[in-house]
């Protein structure tokens, strides 16, 4: 009897133990955010921005007609002098590629110099110094075609070239005129200076863009650009003693301009992914 209790008792010994050890299933890593999607991003609050921008204007005139004594002429000269202008809007990513924009712009003044040829108070041969100035705001709404083909963190993720135009209007603002008319052959024997009143209103306005961004982060971009501005044509200043009144032909602007955008909607430093606690399984 004894034998057979230790033959039994050297059997369970021998059995394998089916212990209690935990197996750990791995908790699956996060998705990664690409980059390009993000910047690009249709969402509503990822997608949305804030920007200002700055730069400088060379201005053309394209010319100026003018009635006087029921007849049609135009000035003989006109120069207008380069000046500065500031942008205050926000954009929206339609997605990666595409993106709408609404600006509002301020043309800080810029001087006005021209002269015309004919009679005069003083002489039958005269010509005339025309002194103005003018500026001018507009409101435009322009669709960006972002060029983001590089992957990001490439060597060129960083930059985005971009093309676009947009189209709007621009409220000129001219001040009065002064013009004084003198004899050709004796500039000092003139007519008293005249005054025509500066005229304003709103005018057809359109742009074309080509420029280039660089992201600082996901949340803070920069550009800079080319933009080809025009407005369209319109009064100028008004009536007095018979000459006037007076009206532009439109206004042809190439503009440099730099900028910056600010996404608020963008967490560029989240918290650090926790993957969650997954108990052990045993068997």
């Amino acid at each position: 009897m004894r034998i057979y209790v230790f033959a039994a008792s050297t059997a369970l010994l021998a059995a394998p133990a089916f212990a209690a050890d935990p197996t750990h299933v791995p908790a699956a890593d996060p998705i990664p955010v690409y980059e390009a999607d993000l910047r690009g991003s249709a969402d509503v609050a990822r997608g949305g921005y804030i920007k200002g921008s700055v730069g400088y204007m060379w201005t053309d005139l394209k010319g100026i007609n003018y009635a006087v004594g029921g007849v049609t002429s135009t000035f003989a000269t006109h120069d207008i002098d380069d000046t500065w202008t500031v942008g205050v809007g926000g954009g929206w990513h339609l997605n990666r590629y595409l993106r709408t924009e609404l600006m509002f712009n301020y043309d800080f003044d810029s001087e006005f110099t021209g002269s015309t040829f004919g009679g005069c108070g003083v002489a039958v041969s005269c010509v005339s110094t025309d002194l103005s100035s003018w500026n001018a705001y507009s409101l435009i709404a322009s669709l960006y075609v972002d060029l983001d083909f590089w992957a990001a963190g490439s060597a060129y993720g960083s930059f985005v070239p971009f093309i676009g135009g947009g189209i709007g209007g621009a409220y000129v603002n001219w001040d009065d005129l002064r013009n004084t008319s003198c004899e050709d052959i004796d500039p000092t024997n003139c007519d008293p200076t005249i005054t025509h009143e500066g005229q304003s209103e709103w005018r057809f306005a359109y742009e074309l863009v080509a420029g280039v961004a660089y992201n600082f982060r996901c949340d803070l971009t920069a550009e800079a650009a080319y933009k080809y501005r025009n407005y369209a044509g319109g009064a100028m200043f008004g009536n007095n003693l018979g000459g006037g009144p007076g009206y532009d032909e439109g206004f042809e602007m190439q503009t440099v301009n730099v900028g910056l955008r600010f996404y608020p909607g963008r967490d560029c430093d989240p918290e650090p992914y926790i993957p969650p606690h997954v108990p052990p399984l045993y068997k």
